[in-house]
């Protein structure tokens, strides 16, 4: 009993509601939008694109030295984790007012550019709440506060994907109504302030930190001259490939992001060369935590990152098609919103539940293998489901299974990294995982769209399946010669 009242302490309830403000606005960047997307006309392949918005989950690791090292001048009642996440959540709720008063039948610009700006300041968000989770508790509580995180991130996606969808079905979405989906975004931006009442009754975590004033305004501003200067050149550069032309298109994507990122480090350079960025500031903000987690697990530090990079490849790329598959099978939003994103987030919050207590109980390497193994396997019945006639007894039990797999390897995944990460570093280490976990994945689910068009579903979805293989074998590997080190 003592193993389970653990979770009904202050600090995993608490956790609760931050979770739930985690999970809320990422549904309505992916899936919810998806289905608004399809609704306004706007092609398949265009929808998948729109998965990219998610780069700002990806790229996070950019601006997470800023919230671990740039003290608020305002809001500093409420302490330094908590005053960056006030700020960042204020800025969600903008974001999503902003992109309910938009048109993508009308001006697809402007739902990106909110869309955009929502997911960036989600992103960061998720930057405060992750660190402020590590600080809070030593690692063997991380488990309990990582299931309480991921079942209010999880009951967050219940409101943000059937509540959304309800609402949508509620209203009318029989005929494409721009009124219909302003409502539905309004109303999610007021369920945000569960998030910031959350932030307010908290503590902040008991953590010294030696904050030097010292250029801190040019650090930020050469952070955001080189994140401008990414941002301009990604969006000059054009894909000369026609969208059926899907490998060399990927490729050329990938060379473009690189291409942005060396020009983005020549803008640094150039600002240190000059004397204008401080050079000690930035060495230490970016280069430290890195360096950092290479000294604590030595020549096997690449092959946790590429384990990082991998392990929810399978999930991602699978789910950004999901909505879409439902819709063009033939289910309708009702069912939908009734079966995957109402029951199918109770399923995930069991997973959770589950994965969680099994890392605490069997240790994380052995949850973390399963839960990979279930979570590709699951893939397989969404193709077993895109042959099969249309039966909501077959959409359940595809929905459960995968959201118990999903929400198990969730949880398994959340505290290998906490594991990971260095309190010395906290927000910048546990960014550039969450980084690198999403980086590779996104981009190929951006091209997931074209991919369907080229082999169709069945083949689609086995194929993602196939994609988490890898991971099997390096979980092995790691866990014999490099296990987590606390």
């Amino acid at each position: 009993m003592k193993k389970i009242s653990i979770f009904f302490e202050k600090k995993p309830l608490k956790m609760i509601c931050l979770g739930f403000s985690s999970g809320l606005p990422i549904l309505l960047v992916f899936s919810t939008l998806s289905v608004w997307l399809v609704k306004a006309g706007i092609s398949r392949s265009t929808v998948t694109l729109f998965s990219w918005a998610g780069f700002a989950y990806a790229f996070k690791y950019l601006w997470s030295p800023l919230v671990d090292n740039y003290k608020l001048p305002i809001l500093r009642k409420f302490g330094h984790r908590r005053s960056w996440l006030l700020l960042s959540q204020i800025f969600i709720i903008l974001a999503l007012i902003l992109t309910a008063f938009t048109d993508p039948k009308q001006s697809l610009f402007f739902t990106a550019l909110f869309i955009t700006i929502l997911a960036f300041f989600s992103a960061t968000q998720d930057i405060l709440i992750d660190a402020f989770r590590i600080e809070s508790a030593p690692q063997s509580l991380q488990g309990p506060l990582s299931s309480m995180y991921i079942a209010g991130y999880r009951i967050a996606m219940l409101i943000a994907g059937a509540g959304s969808l309800w609402l949508a079905s509620f209203f009318g979405t029989e005929i494409y109504d721009q009124n219909v989906w302003k409502k539905v975004y309004l109303i999610m931006s007021m369920f945000m302030l569960i998030g910031v009442f959350a932030t307010i009754i908290s503590d902040e975590p008991k953590l010294k930190r030696n904050f030097n004033s010292d250029n801190h305004i040019k650090f930020l501003v050469t952070i955001l001259i080189a994140v401008i200067g990414f941002i301009f050149l990604y969006s000059i550069i054009d894909n000369p490939f026609q969208k059926k032309e899907i490998l060399s298109s990927f490729l050329f994507s990938t060379a473009r992001l690189i291409i942005c990122f060396v020009f983005s480090y020549l803008i640094i350079s150039l600002l240190i060369l000059i004397e204008f960025a401080p050079k000690n500031k930035i060495s230490k903000s970016y280069m430290g935590p890195i360096l950092n987690f290479i000294k604590r697990y030595g020549k096997f530090a690449f092959l946790i990152l590429l384990l990082i990079s991998l392990y929810r490849i399978a999930d991602i790329v699978m789910g950004v098609m999901a909505n879409i598959f439902y819709l063009e099978k033939g289910y309708k939003i009702s069912e939908i919103a009734t079966y995957s994103k109402f029951f199918g987030v109770f399923a995930t919050i069991f997973g959770g539940f589950v994965g969680g207590f099994c890392s605490y109980k069997f240790g994380t390497m052995k949850s973390l293998f399963f839960g990979a193994l279930i979570a590709a396997t699951s893939n397989l019945l969404f193709a077993w489901l895109a042959v099969s006639q249309i039966s909501t007894n077959f959409l359940i039990t595809v929905i459960t299974a995968d959201n118990i797999s999903s929400g198990f390897a969730g949880a398994a995944f959340v505290i290998y990294l906490s594991g990971l990460t260095s309190i010395k570093f906290t927000a910048t280490q546990y960014a550039l995982f969450s980084s690198i976990m999403l980086f590779i994945p996104k981009l190929i689910a951006g091209y997931a769209g074209g991919w369907v068009d080229f082999m169709g579903y069945p083949y689609f979805f086995s194929l993602t399946a196939f994609l988490g293989l890898p991971v099997l074998f390096l979980i092995i590997w790691i866990s014999k010669v490099a296990p987590v080190r606390n």
